[in-house]
């Protein structure tokens, strides 16, 4: 079974590097798509020595749907450009669909840098709960069924959480025991207990029925 991996990217010339090296250690066969939306460093230089590069207008959702949009494989895995898999992460996937009433997955979450409060919210990856089933958990799908809901929607933010949702309305999603690390920047750089509540804030406001495109400009890129 191919896994088609496809990571959008955009200025991740510091970690680019880490995440395919955990890619292409896995078990084949494989292909590696890096969307970059827009880099001004070193990213697409850095991601041709190991994956094929795309270029794409910035936006996660475009850039993942552009790169879905050139996989070969049966199974389409996104992975964040500062996500590692785990070592066994494609066996794990190849055996989670071995059942065919399987159509996607993610893996369980944790962090790069270990506080007690990070390790709290990487407990709550634990629970089978499709509405904090994040990006950054390395969503997995069969490329066919990615093709029938129509990919990520086109919206600035949670066309994760959209995704899963599709999914497990279909009744075909699972939540793996296994964790896949992501780095934990954001929360150093505004403060554990400070990003938390905007990301809570937002949420909130995105299941109460707020559009994601009135909420981007609170969680913004750098």
């Amino acid at each position: 079974m191919k896994i088609s991996v496809v990571i959008p990217a955009r200025n991740e010339a510091a970690r680019i590097e880490q995440t395919l090296h955990a890619v292409t250690s896995q078990p084949g066969p494989f292909e590696v798509i890096v969307v970059d939306g827009g880099s001004d460093d070193a990213t697409k230089a850095l991601a041709a020595l190991h994956a094929q590069v795309l270029s794409s207008a910035p936006g996660r959702a475009r850039q993942m749907n552009a790169g879905a949009a050139l996989a070969t494989g049966e199974v389409v895995l996104f992975l964040h450009a500062d996500t590692l898999l785990p070592p066994d992460a494609f066996t794990v996937v190849r055996t989670t669909l071995i059942d065919p009433a399987v159509e996607g997955g993610a893996f369980r979450l944790a962090f790069d840098t270990d506080t007690l409060l990070l390790r709290f919210y990487s407990f709550c990856t634990h629970f089978a709960l499709p509405r904090i089933c994040f990006g950054d958990r390395a969503h997995f799908v069969r490329r066919r069924v990615f093709k029938e809901i129509g990919g990520f929607p086109d919206v600035p933010m949670f066309e994760d959480l959209e995704l899963v949702q599709m999914l497990h309305q279909r009744g075909g999603f699972r939540f793996l025991p296994q964790a896949v690390t992501t780095a934990a920047r954001r929360f150093e750089q505004y403060g554990l207990f400070r990003q938390q509540l905007r990301n809570t804030y937002l949420w909130l406001r995105y299941q109460t029925g707020t559009p994601p495109e009135q909420l981007a400009h609170l969680y913004p890129y750098r």
